[in-house]
Order: C-alpha cells, then sequence, then structure tokens
C-alpha cells in the first residue's frame, strides 16, 4: 500500500483540478505539433515559413482594405516569393494591388497573376480544390519527391507550383500535376537548390 505525504497528495488533487481545465487546449497542442511537423519537412527555416505566413496575412488585409469588391485575391508566399492569383476588374487594379504589397517587408518577389474579369464561381474554386488535392495526393502516391517540398495554388484550372526544389523534382513535380484532368497550365513558381 502507498503511503502519500501531504504534499505529494496536494500536487495530485491539484494535477487532477488543472486536468479538468486544459481540454480546450487539446487542438491547440495538437495544432502546433501538426505545424511543427510540416515545418520540419519543408527545406525552409522555420524563421522564413513564420515570415511567409505573415506576409500572407499583410497581404491579404492590404488589397481587402483597399480594393474591396473589385479583386478576389488568394496570396501564397513561399520563402518570401508572393504569388497573386485571383480576379480583379481591371489593368488599374492589378497594378494597384502589386504595389500594396510591395512595401510589405521580407518580401524578395511578387508573381502578378491576377486575371482580369468578374470574380470566380463557387463550383470553379471547388473545381480548384479538388485540382489541388488530387495533385497533392499524386505527389504521395509518385513518391519521387517528398511532397512537403512543393507547394499547389490552382485558380481557375491552372496549377501554380512553388518549392524549394531541385531541377529534377520541378520536372516530377510538373508531369504530375499535367497528368491530372482539368489542369489547363502549369505555371513554375520554384526557386532551384542545385
Amino acid at each position: 500500500m502507498r503511503v502519500f505525504t501531504k504534499t505529494s497528495l496536494g500536487t495530485l488533487i491539484l494535477a487532477a483540478a488543472l486536468s479538468t481545465q486544459l481540454t480546450a487546449c487539446v487542438p491547440v497542442i495538437v495544432g502546433g505539433a501538426a505545424v511543427g511537423g510540416s515545418m520540419a519537412a519543408d527545406r525552409r527555416t522555420s524563421g522564413t515559413y513564420i515570415e511567409d505566413q505573415a506576409i500572407e496575412l499583410k497581404a491579404s488585409k492590404a488589397i481587402a482594405d483597399s480594393l474591396k469588391e473589385k479583386v478576389h485575391a488568394n496570396l501564397t508566399s513561399f520563402n518570401r516569393q508572393l504569388l497573386i492569383t485571383g480576379e480583379v476588374s481591371d489593368e488599374a487594379n492589378k497594378k494597384k494591388a502589386e504595389s500594396l504589397v510591395k512595401p510589405i517587408e521580407n518580401v524578395l518577389s511578387i508573381h502578378n497573376y491576377l486575371a482580369i474579369g468578374p470574380n470566380s464561381s463557387l463550383s470553379t474554386r471547388t473545381n480548384d480544390a479538388y485540382i489541388t488535392s488530387k495533385v497533392k495526393a499524386n505527389f504521395i502516391k509518385e513518391n519521387k519527391f517528398s511532397a512537403n517540398y512543393v507547394k499547389v495554388v490552382t485558380e481557375s484550372g491552372s496549377v501554380y507550383l512553388l518549392g524549394l526544389v531541385t531541377h529534377k523534382e520541378a520536372d516530377d513535380a510538373v508531369e504530375i500535376a499535367r497528368s491530372i484532368g482539368g489542369v489547363k497550365t502549369v505555371v513554375k513558381v520554384f526557386e532551384y537548390i542545385d
């Protein structure tokens, strides 16, 4: 039979009481572990990974605050290379969108692929999400490189590939993406490490 001292019994009661308060923290802890795991499998440094997230948030806010309904913009930053996709009302607002994100700290380059025209429909966006998931799934299935090395963005059937890759990995990624039904074009926004 184990004898509890006053201190160990108090510690046990305190731990039991605190454990009832931590249930809301489980998603935060699990989410943090998932982000940490994806950072570990990424070729970017953890600092760059976090900078990319900050760039995306700042760029999204700058464009949304200024252009409002004149644009539907998706902003993706990878290794401080900012990709702008979506639709915009006219050429002047396309240029304005780019000028709004230029001053954002740590942005090294901007790839502006905004299309001039009406905002895409819900069915187009749903199809784009499906294409992105198929491309990512095929990266895993083909197993020619780590799927975490390449970020996939799809806009109106055009697939944009970003990442820090070798030329061979880039060629394999493009070949896999082109093989997916519904893909109209594949645009490389890679940085090469070889």
